[in-house]
């Protein structure tokens, strides 16, 4: 399917996505229920959560992507308190209620052909209102029409201005640890 524009600023405009620096081309291929998840693993404490939220885009004639997933949409803490204090305290998903990457694949890949790739997603991750450059590094697999990426990357809290008083700095790791799971389908 080719892309034109009106049908690209809809998508991304519902999405809550920008391709800021990237113009689309080729097939649109997207993702509303893609999973993520994190864990903490401190001294005193393992915080994990996921969510089913993932909402994202990729084109394949430039391998442009953008992803976004809501802060609220989080489940899994192994405290109601966790989650309450997760969302207010330190997200403050309220004034920040998403997590973005925006970016490009960097190796070439041909999405007409089956097959298993390892590739480097490089962009702009934004969290807790913080935009940082980030290169991750993905399992990709074509087969058919369906795309799946899995990854698993770490995320400095203090690399988002994410605050941990010290009551509770034995409680929440500095160092989070995400995992993506997803499939990607022609729009």
């Amino acid at each position: 399917m080719r892309l034109n524009k009106k049908t690209t600023v809809i998508v991304l405009l519902l999405m809550g996505l920008t391709f800021s620096s990237y113009k689309i081309t080729g097939i649109l291929y997207q993702t509303k229920t893609g999973e993520v998840s994190f864990s903490s693993d401190a001294p005193l404490e393992m915080i994990k959560a996921s969510s089913s939220k993932l909402a994202g885009i990729l084109s394949s004639g430039n391998k442009a992507f953008a992803f976004v997933v809501p802060m609220t949409s989080f489940n899994g803490f192994g405290k109601p308190l966790q989650k309450e204090h997760f969302n207010e305290n330190y997200i403050e998903s309220d004034k920040y209620p998403n997590a973005k990457f925006e970016g490009k694949i960097i190796e070439d890949i041909d999405f007409s052909k089956d097959g298993v790739y390892k590739v480097r997603a490089k962009g702009k991750f934004s969290i807790h209102g913080v935009e940082e450059p980030k290169t991750i590094k993905c399992d990709l697999t074509i087969k058919g029409k369906e795309i799946k990426i899995k990854s698993k990357f770490n995320v400095m809290l203090e690399d988002h201005g994410i605050q941990i008083p010290s009551v509770v700095n034995q409680k929440i790791a500095e160092e989070i640890i995400v995992k993506i799971d997803l499939s990607l389908l022609p729009r």
